[in-house]
């Protein structure tokens, strides 16, 4: 066992797992889906109540970031936090309630192009601050010294090229 790497963890505890996880990288990796999927199920039950997922939250606020530049379907599903591999039905739901329209490119009519509506601004306006408390009371137990740790290291997960093996962990 390596130090400071206990025995039982409590991610092994938390999944009532008797066998120890295979080696280090997999406890860390098993805790990372874990802990996302716990912060994610929290935000998309506060903001089911007003009709949205939490990618079609993220989905309003990309657009709602581009300012009047529409945005073609693709640069969406680039810039989403959690990939979504039907971005064409999501933006489907988002028009159908009036928060979203699309229209053809006029150079090239291939291309759709998605703009906010007055309409999704407010309902994002409406849902900002609600979207901010969930997140403050998820994360208010950590320090911002924990979380800017906490932000390096996870760059540092999504960038491995950048991270050294010695003294990582």
């Amino acid at each position: 066992m390596k130090a400071g790497h206990s025995a039982v963890g409590s991610l092994q505890r938390e999944l009532r797992q008797n066998a120890p996880f295979r080696n280090i990288r997999a406890e860390a990796f098993l805790n990372l889906l874990r802990t996302a999927d716990q912060l994610q199920r929290k935000l998309q039950l506060a903001l089911k109540p007003h009709g949205l997922t939490a990618t079609q939250y993220n989905a309003l606020r990309i657009l709602r970031g581009a300012g009047s530049q529409p945005l073609p379907c693709s640069e969406i599903g680039e810039r989403l936090i959690s990939q979504d591999p039907d971005i064409t039905r999501l933006l489907d739901r988002l028009e159908r309630n009036g928060w979203i329209r699309r229209e053809r490119d006029q150079k090239d009519r291939r291309l759709v192009l998605s703009q906010i509506t007055a309409e999704g601004r407010a309902q994002l306006k409406k849902l900002d601050g609600l979207v901010e408390e969930c997140v403050e009371e998820m994360l208010a137990h950590m320090s911002v010294e924990a979380l800017q740790q906490m932000i390096a290291r996870l760059e540092q997960a999504r960038s491995p090229k950048k991270s050294t093996r010695a003294g990582s962990l």
